[in-house]
């Protein structure tokens, strides 16, 4: 995925709802929120917290809600892109600007912005227990070196690490992940790291 440095060089490049996310960004921008780019994309922020992030997909152009599990979606219209993983972020789907209804999104922002300002927060379940896949349990049975340095990371590291590789459904996608992450873990470089600050 590229890493764009500007919200309008990420419109510009957008393959799918550029007309979408013009028209979303503008709505933002007349709100208190102040917009930035994370992860090569356009994020809305409150006081250092990310509110709301704007994304273009192979099928439609929305909108997500970083905390959006405590927005009241009364007109149902936020989905959980991955209901049994993902715990907080909801999304806001469009594939026209035509179904955009400004005063409706305005609701949705107002309550999200409210909702930082209050501290409302799903925090990541910090004392999960760590499971580590068969692959990679197979690669550290066959390295010790490689089973201490994973051992030297924090245990939310390690468990992004496993996470990412049991996330696979299919073996050989899981053993193609043990082997992009091997050389991470040996030179001491988390899975996530590029994206920390």
């Amino acid at each position: 995925m590229e890493a764009y440095k500007t919200v309008d060089e990420y419109i510009l490049n957008a393959q799918y709802g550029k007309e979408i996310l013009i028209v979303l960004r503008e709505i933002l921008r007349s709100t208190e929120l102040t917009e930035t780019v994370k992860w090569g994309g356009p994020v809305y922020t409150i006081n250092d917290k990310n509110v709301i992030g704007l994304g273009s997909f192979k099928s439609y152009a929305g909108m997500w809600f970083y905390q959006g599990v405590f927005l009241k979606d009364e007109a149902k219209v936020l989905i959980n892109a991955q209901e049994g993983t993902t715990k907080a972020l909801r999304q806001w789907r469009f594939t026209s600007a035509d179904e955009i209804d400004d005063k409706l999104v305005l609701q949705y922002v107002g309550e999200a912005i409210q909702n930082a300002k209050d501290g409302k927060e799903l925090r990541p379940d910090r004392d999960k227990k760590l499971v580590i896949p068969e692959e990679l349990q197979t690669a550290f049975d066959n390295d010790k070196n490689l089973a201490a340095a994973f051992l030297a990371f924090t245990p939310g590291c390690q468990r992004e690490f496993a996470g990412y590789v049991a996330e696979a459904k299919r073996a050989e996608t899981r053993e193609t992940r043990v082997q992009k992450i091997i050389p991470m873990i040996l030179e001491k470089r988390g899975l996530n790291d590029q994206y920390k600050k």
